[in-house]
C-alpha cells in the first residue's frame, strides 16, 4: 500500500510566522564576536541610584518579595505609583483598583493588547514602532495599521491628517508612544489634543507607552494623553521603571487606567507571567519617591550624553535628526554614500567597532525606513567618545 506523504505544518504559530529573531539579539551577538561598542540596544551600561539598590537588598534580606507577590503588584508601589501621576501630572488613581504592575513595559503592552482586542480588530500605530508592539498585535488576532512619522525640519513628525484617514469602522485602538522610540520625537500638547479628540469622536481606546517620560529634553514638553479632555476613561497609560531610573533587568513596570480597562488588562497579565519582580517591586516604591533633583540630574546628565554622540555623528558625516526624548538618536546614512541601514547595520562593526540599528525593522513600509540608522547614547561618556573616534573612520 503506498503510503500517503503531505506537506508537514510549520511549528511555529502562523501568526508569529513574520518574526524572526528580534534585531536587538543579532546585533549584540555581533557586538560581542567583534568586540564592538554595542550602541544599538537600549540599556545603560551603569547601575541606578545606590539608596535603591540598597532599597532593593534590604527587600530581600528581610524577606519582602521574595515569594509571590499579588496579583496586582505590592500595595506599596502601587501607592507610589498613583503618587507620582498625581505629584508630577495632576492625575489621581486608585492604588487598588487603577494601578497595575507588570514585568516591565513589555508585557504591559502584551497585556493591553491581549486584554483589549478581538481578533480582526484595527491597531493604528505609529511607525517606525518598537518591535514588540507588531508581535503583540498579531498574538491578539489584531491588524496593525501604521502611520508613518516622516522626516520634516530635522525631526521625525506625525502627519495628523493621514493619522485620521487611518481609522475605519473596525479600528478599536490607537497605540501611541511618546517620547517616541526609535525616532526621539516628543508629540506636541497640540498634536496629542487632536489625537484625544479623534478618539472621543470615533470611541477608541489609547494604549500610551510613555515609559521615557523622565527622558524629555530642550524645550519638549511629556504630556500624558490621559490628562486630556474625555481620555481619562479611555486611555491605557504605561510606565516603566527600567529607563527611570537605569535597572532595565529588574523588570518593573506599571499600567494605569480606569477599572474597567485595568480589569481587562489585567485579565491578560495574570496569564502571561502571573507575578514577578517581588523584591525589586518595594525598591521601585522608595525610587518614585526620589526628590525632584534626581530626575533633574538623571535628564541633564542623558541630555549631555546625547550631545556628545550627536556632534560626533554629524562630524562622521550622518544627517542626525533631532532628538528631543528617550534615549536614541535617528541618523540618515544616506549622505554617506549608502541607503540600506541594515546591509550599513551589519557590516558597521567590521568598518567601525561600533554597533547601531537599522531603523528599517521598525516599519512595515521597509523601504520608508531604509536608511535610518538609530544609536543609543545611555552609556558612559568614555565609551560614547570612543564610539565617536572610531565613526569618524567613515569620514576618514
Amino acid at each position: 500500500m503506498a503510503r500517503m506523504t503531505s506537506t508537514p505544518r510549520p511549528l511555529l504559530n502562523r501568526r508569529l510566522a513574520e518574526f524572526g529573531t528580534t534585531i536587538f539579539a543579532e546585533m549584540s551577538a555581533l557586538a560581542l564576536s567583534t568586540g564592538s561598542i554595542n550602541l544599538g540596544q537600549g540599556f545603560p551600561d551603569t547601575d541606578g541610584p545606590e539608596e535603591v539598590l540598597e532599597a532593593a537588598v534590604r527587600a530581600l534580606r528581610d524577606g519582602r518579595g521574595n515569594q509571590y507577590p499579588p496579583g496586582p503588584g505590592v500595595p506599596e508601589l502601587r501607592t507610589a505609583v498613583a503618587a507620582h501621576q498625581q505629584r508630577r501630572y495632576g492625575l489621581v488613581f486608585d492604588p487598588d483598583t487603577e494601578v497595575l504592575v507588570t514585568a516591565g513595559a513589555t508585557e504591559a503592552i502584551a497585556a493591553a493588547l491581549l486584554g483589549l482586542l478581538e481578533p480582526g480588530d484595527e491597531v493604528v500605530a505609529l511607525e517606525p514602532y518598537y518591535d514588540s508592539y507588531a508581535a503583540c498585535i498579531a498574538m491578539a488576532g489584531g491588524r496593525r495599521v501604521p502611520v508613518t512619522l516622516r522626516p520634516r525640519d530635522g525631526a521625525f513628525r506625525l502627519d495628523l491628517d493621514e493619522l485620521r484617514d487611518a481609522v475605519t469602522d473596525r479600528t478599536r485602538l490607537l497605540l501611541i508612544n511618546t517620547p517616541h522610540n526609535p525616532t526621539g520625537t516628543v508629540l506636541t500638547r497640540e498634536e496629542l489634543t487632536t489625537i484625544a479628540a479623534l478618539a472621543v469622536e470615533r470611541d477608541l481606546l489609547v494604549v500610551t507607552d510613555e515609559v521615557y517620560e523622565h527622558l524629555v529634553f530642550d524645550d519638549a514638553e511629556h504630556v500624558p494623553l490621559a490628562s486630556l479632555p474625555g481620555m481619562r476613561e479611555r486611555t491605557v497609560t504605561i510606565g516603566s521603571a527600567g529607563k527611570t531610573f537605569s535597572f532595565t533587568g529588574w523588570k518593573v513596570g506599571w499600567v494605569t487606567a480606569a477599572p474597567g480597562l485595568l480589569s481587562a488588562v489585567r485579565s491578560a497579565k495574570q496569564y502571561l507571567t502571573y507575578v514577578a519582580s517581588g523584591p525589586f517591586q518595594y525598591a521601585v516604591a522608595e525610587a518614585l519617591a526620589l526628590p525632584e533633583s534626581y530626575f533633574e540630574a538623571f535628564r541633564d546628565d542623558m541630555r549631555s550624553k546625547r550631545d556628545v554622540l550627536t556632534a560626533g555623528l554629524a562630524e562622521a558625516g550622518f544627517e542626525v535628526f533631532r532628538t528631543a526624548g528617550t534615549y536614541f538618536v535617528t541618523t540618515d546614512i544616506r549622505p554617506l554614500g549608502e541607503s540600506d541601514g541594515i546591509a550599513f547595520c551589519r557590516s558597521l562593526p567590521e568598518r567601525a567597532g561600533v554597533v547601531a540599528i537599522p531603523n528599517a525593522v521598525f516599519y512595515d513600509h521597509r523601504d520608508a525606513g531604509a536608511p535610518f540608522v538609530r544609536f543609543a547614547f545611555c552609556k558612559r561618556k568614555d565609551v560614547l567618545e570612543a564610539a565617536v573616534d572610531r565613526l569618524g573612520r567613515l569620514a576618514r
